[in-house]
């Protein structure tokens, strides 16, 4: 099975991501961590990102699309897939159609998680990361010398650049302005899922798997 998790920064497409791939037994490919990981490297590509990301906007086409291309040739990805960060743009979407293409992966499903802006930005606003995992918490849950759920690191959380307000509200506008028309790109060529991303954790996932079971 072939999905595309898609929606606004901050809506919960991978924590949904995660789950649905364990669900499935499909790997869960998050452009975001692999740039992560570039950025945390310090590689050129990693370096170029940083910029980028940290002025709320997009990561060039070309450098995207390399990186999609070489993930889903992979062996891990044969029997399908969950992508978590892409397409972003129109183009991005053409790029991923000639993947598709050429590896003979054509029925593809969309899953388009909902929200409204003001509530991204009280959400993403409010989190916290792991500098060491990337485990996620909101403000309040964080205690003097909090040790990290998953991998027990102390004093390891921060807020990302990314999630101050003035970021977030760039993300989300170019979010409306380029992103969001990949869904009239895709509306007569995929199977587009919509739901409401401000429900529970469990209700948003049991909307998405009950969908999927529907086509």
């Amino acid at each position: 099975m072939q999905i595309i998790i898609f929606g606004s920064p901050g809506v919960g497409k991978g924590t949904q991501a995660k789950i649905i791939a364990l669900k499935f037994n499909i790997p869960h490919i998050s452009t975001g961590d692999i740039l992560r990981e570039a950025i945390n490297d310090q590689s050129e590509l990693g370096n170029k990102a940083k910029e980028i990301v940290e002025r709320g906007e997009l990561v060039p086409d070309d450098i995207m699309g390399e990186i999609v291309k070489d993930t889903l040739h992979n062996e891990k990805c044969r029997n399908g897939f969950i992508l978590d960060g892409y397409p972003r743009t129109v183009a991005q979407a053409r790029i991923l159609d000639n993947i598709l293409n050429n590896l003979n992966k054509n029925k593809t499903h969309l899953i388009k998680l909902d929200a409204d802006d003001d509530v991204i930005v009280k959400r993403l606003s409010n989190r916290l990361v792991c500098k060491k995992c990337g485990n996620i918490i909101v403000n309040h849950e964080l205690k003097e010398n909090s040790k990290c759920k998953v991998c027990g690191s102390e004093n390891s959380y921060i807020k990302r650049k990314d999630d101050e307000e003035e970021v977030i509200r760039r993300r989300l506008k170019v979010y409306h302005e380029t992103t969001a028309q990949v869904i009239s790109y895709y509306k007569d060529k995929l199977h587009i899922h919509e739901v409401d991303g401000t429900l529970p954790i469990e209700k948003v996932t049991e909307q998405i798997i009950f969908q999927l079971k529907m086509n």
